[in-house]
């Protein structure tokens, strides 16, 4: 299982969790989240994949943020299109789009499906206004719906006591978990001790 932490931003922080064995690390270049770290980087981690998380962004402003801070994955959490996607991808990206979950809509499977052979990962996190980083939960009895080819992972207010509930779900495309806020001492600064006890609940 691939563990992501997004919303990195402090070069000591980065340096503690790169530490701890995971496996991607994801860093927020939209200027509207409290977890933004502007164009570059306080520190380039060197033990996972680097996550560039954008929303709505011009390409070539991505591709100049992923060259200098030598990102290797582009998180996508705009209005981006299929063709947006397939153009990261040609130029040498793994690509993963996210989904806003709403527990009160059902599965939003016409639009995902639009996506299938233009992204290497689906994220489905919770639906919010501020596209992601809410903090919440959607009903993950959702994804039960999902049909598609591409594999996902799955976000959104996962906390510390949540391993086991993770550790029992099952769907043949589950390939991760993206862990933010809820393992946060503050916006971008993550608890060691906690991400530490729960990987270790995980397996890790």
């Amino acid at each position: 299982m691939i563990i992501k932490i997004c919303g990195m931003r402090d070069a000591e922080n980065i340096r503690t969790v790169e530490q701890l064995g995971v496996d991607w690390m994801g860093f927020i270049f939209y200027p509207g989240s409290s977890r933004y770290v502007g164009d570059e980087l306080s520190c380039i981690p060197e033990r996972v994949k680097r996550v560039g998380v954008f929303v709505n962004e011009l390409p070539e402003r991505v591709q100049k943020i992923a060259s200098l801070n030598r990102l290797q994955i582009i998180q996508l959490h705009g209005n981006e299109s299929p063709a947006y996607c397939r153009f990261l991808q040609d130029v040498g990206f793994t690509v993963i789009k996210a989904f806003g979950m709403d527990c009160g809509e059902p599965f939003p499977a016409e639009q995902v499906k639009k996506y299938e052979g233009s992204c290497d990962y689906f994220l489905f996190d919770t639906r919010t206004a501020h596209h992601g980083g809410s903090g919440k939960k959607f009903r993950w009895e959702l994804l039960s719906s999902y049909r598609g080819a591409t594999p996902f992972l799955l976000s959104g207010g996962i906390r510390p006591d949540d391993a086991t509930a993770l550790k029992s779900f099952n769907h043949p495309q589950f390939a991760g978990i993206d862990l933010n806020s809820g393992f946060e001492i503050a916006p971008a600064l993550k608890d060691r001790i906690l991400l530490q006890r729960f990987l270790t609940h995980m397996g890790r």
